[in-house]
């Protein structure tokens, strides 16, 4: 299981203030935290392992939290959080700039600098934990927007709308693994935009944020017919000739890559139990195959079978983990990787 959630009304009432303070210095990151109901702390967390990514959602009354550089050099995660306000009012400080944000907008802020961080009205916050290691993008960009208040628009709809389904459900297996890699191209096209737009991005940094911008699209609008190359440039205010541009020095076109994703999608869901009921060419279509002799022939030649055939492969399989726990078949690639192209 990838999702834990914990709630402090499962903890006897004297302890539960002390038991969130060890929550958070154990799976966020050490802080002081002081409160008004340390004597009756009702809140809860939820944690979600996403392959590259961590995800907390908390719930929490008016609390101050403050990260010292005693605590830093104590224990440092080195990580971004780009925190989505998701209802009530969240106040930070940090590198000598100071925001309130409320509601329906982001901030970000760094696990490396001492911080002060105020809960004025108890609310929701889902907190995206991003390595650095994670983040292509320049410190020195980075540190620009820090404890400011990041309007969740146009990208950041799409980031905040995705984190609000990630934490109300439960992932696991190559599903966490995809959802994970996913949160982190939003999040970095959603940064990338709004670095770009301030003038913070030097030109090779620019094509690799717009790069981003234009994959979390894809990824986002994988289902519509529609999508093309055209269409996506268009999306994104450049020629074609310039998005074929910016794919230069990636392993795949800008129309691979479209194709690809599609595969992958319909290779999760062809998977999946719950939608055994539902024809092959529905699921080809649902991500974006508009004939489903087209999408046949597509599955078979990047996965060596046909899409009918891995079904019924993986039920098998299934049946057999139920009742036996044995093996897949000999040649058939395992579902905790993506299979590769066919070599036939």
């Amino acid at each position: 299981m990838n999702r834990v959630e914990l709630r402090t009304l499962d903890v006897p009432k004297a302890e539960r203030f002390d038991w969130w303070c060890d929550l958070v210095r154990n799976d966020l990151a050490p802080t002081d935290i002081a409160s008004e109901h340390q004597y009756d702390f009702r809140a809860s967390a939820a944690r979600l392992e996403l392959g590259p990514v961590a995800v907390a959602a908390l719930a929490f009354p008016t609390l101050q939290s403050w990260r010292t550089p005693r605590l830093i050099r104590q224990s440092d995660p080195e990580l971004w959080e780009l925190a989505y306000v998701a209802g009530g009012v969240m106040g930070i400080e940090q590198e000598r700039s100071r925001a309130q944000v409320r509601g329906g907008d982001l901030l970000l802020y760094d696990t490396s600098r001492p911080f002060d961080s105020r809960v004025t009205e108890g609310g929701r916050v889902i907190i995206l934990h991003l390595p650095r290691s994670a983040v292509p993008l320049p410190t020195r960009t980075m540190r620009d927007l820090l404890s400011r208040r990041l309007p969740a628009q146009r990208s950041g709809a799409l980031l905040t709308g995705f984190l609000e389904r990630l934490a109300d459900h439960q992932w696991g297996g190559p599903e966490a693994e995809r959802l994970g890699s996913a949160a982190v191209d939003l999040a970095l096209a959603f940064l990338g935009g709004l670095a770009d737009q301030e003038g913070l991005l030097a030109p090779e940094t620019r094509q690799n944020a717009l790069l981003h911008r234009v994959k979390a699209f894809i990824s986002a609008n994988l289902s519509d017919r529609k999508l093309t190359p055209q269409t996506v440039a268009e999306a994104h205010y450049i020629s074609v000739r310039c998005l074929h541009h910016l794919f230069r020095g990636e392993e795949q076109t800008v129309s691979a890559f479209i194709r690809a994703l599609r595969l992958e999608r319909c290779r999760a869901d062809l998977a999946k139990p719950s939608l055994a009921s539902h024809p092959v060419g529905a699921v080809g279509a649902r991500w974006g195959f508009a004939n489903a002799e087209v999408f046949s022939r597509a599955f078979k030649a990047a996965y060596g079978t046909p899409p009918g055939e891995y079904r019924r492969r993986c039920a098998e399989r299934g049946m057999r983990h139920v009742t036996a726990s044995v093996l897949p078949a000999a040649g058939f690639p395992p579902l905790s990787s993506p299979p590769g192209p066919s070599t036939r």
